[in-house]
């Protein structure tokens, strides 16, 4: 269940909830361009890092790294920011304890990720870094600057929490790793994806030496 919390198919659409509730109010829609600014990076360095290894092979046997981990880059993102926002009727007590929360359950995904061998140590604490990162420096631009937040109704929370809840439900995850193999291998010089087993086995010093030949 916690890994489903890091797929896309869940944080996707709760980054586009983050958007409209910040939309929702005039004095908030500059900082929905903040956001969108900081979770378009945190994207664009996952896919970078991940089509390197995929279509070209970048990646360190040394530390078993062939990318930021996704779950827990956008996990980090996105959790500490969603309930920061839901947790803006409660005291600032309360709201600090939310959003430790927040960091904690991405921190519980990350680990998730090792357990289930779908990432090494290095790959999630790139991820986790790069993740926090991004909502650390959200929530503290937002602290600076006496960000207010629009409060929601129950009713509103309720519908908020809606799509969330029903993705939970169907537990579908999201085919993006599929998706990125068919990127790689269309723009990359590449019949087959690099894999770990590759880097681990030393596929990569074999076509290096191919290429390079002594």
């Amino acid at each position: 269940m916690a890994d489903f919390f890091g797929d896309t198919m869940l944080l996707l659409p709760c980054a586009v909830i983050i958007v409209a509730l910040l939309l929702w109010k005039a004095e908030t829609r500059r900082t929905s361009l903040q956001w969108l600014l900081l979770i378009g990076a945190a994207g664009a360095i996952v896919i970078v890092s991940k089509l390197a290894f995929l279509g070209w092979g970048i990646g360190s046997r040394t530390l078993d790294f062939t990318g930021f981990s996704g779950h827990s880059a956008l996990s980090a993102s996105i959790w500490p920011v969603l309930i920061w926002i839901l947790a803006s009727r409660v005291s600032r007590r309360l709201r600090l304890a939310a959003v430790a929360c927040g960091y904690l359950l991405a921190l519980a995904i990350g680990v998730s990720r090792v357990i289930l061998h779908a990432h090494s140590v290095s790959e999630v604490i790139a991820g986790l870094t790069l993740g926090f990162a991004i909502s650390t420096s959200f929530l503290l631009m937002q602290y600076s600057r006496g960000t207010r937040i629009r409060h929601l109704s129950a009713g509103q929370l309720t519908a908020v929490l809606l799509l969330p809840l029903l993705l939970v439900m169907q537990g579908k995850k999201a085919p993006t790793q599929s998706l990125l193999e068919q990127i790689a291998l269309t723009i990359a010089p590449i019949h087959h994806v690099y894999t770990r087993s590759d880097l681990l086995k030393g596929r990569l010093d074999a076509d290096t030496s191919l290429i390079n030949p002594q």
